[in-house]
């Protein structure tokens, strides 16, 4: 008899034995009917998961795209905000610019208002009640111009604090011992006392003139015929043919040639006819006018038709300097 496992159970109603083949049966059995009824509750219950767990994965995915739409129109938002605020800021930027501009601007119309008065003084005309743009052009035309001829012209002083000592007209001649015109005007000045151009000009001559007695003398060949004469220098700076500028240094004073002693000898000649040069030396720019009614040997008619020496006043009559200047050159 093959051996085999014997289980005995004992109760109150008696004793039974039990082999392990049936014990396994029995558990077999046991099984199939737990995995059965497991099987038929389990699997409704894992239908109903699964569809609940896609639903939480579409749930899943949309929330997931709302979010996103959300963090984009966040995102929109945010960059539209922050463009407004920049444009705000630079509206109120501007603002402030403009302000300033303004205010800039207004004192700039009052500096330029009291400058075209100003320069109405300057020009020697009666001061305008009320600057308009009109008025304001014909200022700068008549300043331009002006300038224009005080470049041109001889005008000014040859020399820094000038004592006159001898003046245009006949003369008795301090070394000659007789009667003599005297073609210019003698400055008091010391050895070495710088002399200016007193207009633009190109140097005719400049060194040692023998024959003049003049000494170092500096010839200069101005616009419209005019020249002038700087006689018994010390020092030529200049060299013929040379071009310069009224206001530069082109010599100093000295005691060469025949002299007396140190001093400058200032000539203004309009081709070959020597001129007063007191007239010229007056000459400025609030005194315009005046040139061309007291110098009678220039024909300035026939310059005046080439270049309108100065303006009337728009709508008004002409002041008494301009009627001066309308007579005498016709």
């Amino acid at each position: 008899m093959k051996n085999r496992l014997v289980v005995t159970l004992t109760t109150v109603h008696g004793s039974r034995q039990f082999f392990l083949s049936q014990l396994a049966r029995y558990a077999l059995v046991v099984f199939v009917l737990l995995a059965a009824v497991s099987f038929f509750i389990s699997n409704p219950l894992l239908l109903k998961t699964s569809e609940d767990l896609e639903e939480l994965a579409i749930d899943h995915e949309q929330l997931s795209q709302d979010y996103e739409l959300m963090l984009g129109s966040q995102q929109l938002y945010k960059s539209e905000m922050d463009e407004l605020s920049d444009t705000l800021n630079s509206l109120m930027s501007q603002k402030a610019q403009l302000e300033e501009e303004n205010v800039r601007m207004g004192a700039l119309n009052q500096s330029l208002d009291q400058s075209l008065e100003g320069l109405e003084q300057l020009l020697g005309l009666p001061v305008s009640d009320t600057m308009t743009e009109a008025r304001a052009e014909e200022l700068q035309v008549m300043a331009s111009k002006r300038l224009y001829f005080l470049h041109m012209i001889p005008n000014g002083m040859p020399m820094q604090s000038p004592r006159i000592t001898a003046r245009f007209g006949s003369r008795m001649h301090p070394v000659l011992k007789k009667r003599h015109n005297h073609n210019g005007i003698d400055f008091k000045a010391s050895i070495g006392t710088p002399i200016y151009a007193t207009a633009d000009a190109v140097v005719e001559y400049a060194g040692y003139h023998k024959q003049s007695g003049y000494g170092k003398l500096i010839i200069l060949l101005h616009n419209f015929g005019f020249k002038t004469y700087y006689g018994h220098l010390n020092r030529v700076k200049v060299g013929n043919r040379e071009f310069v500028r009224k206001g530069q240094l082109i010599g100093y004073s000295g005691n060469t040639g025949i002299s007396t002693g140190p001093h400058l000898h200032y000539e203004v000649r309009h081709l070959f006819t020597p001129l007063d040069p007191a007239p010229f030396l007056a000459w400025s720019m609030s005194d315009f006018d005046s040139l061309f009614s007291k110098v009678k040997d220039v024909k300035w008619a026939s310059l005046k038709e080439m270049y309108p020496l100065n303006q009337s006043r728009v709508g008004q009559e002409q002041p008494s300097s301009q009627k001066a200047i309308s007579s005498a050159v016709k």
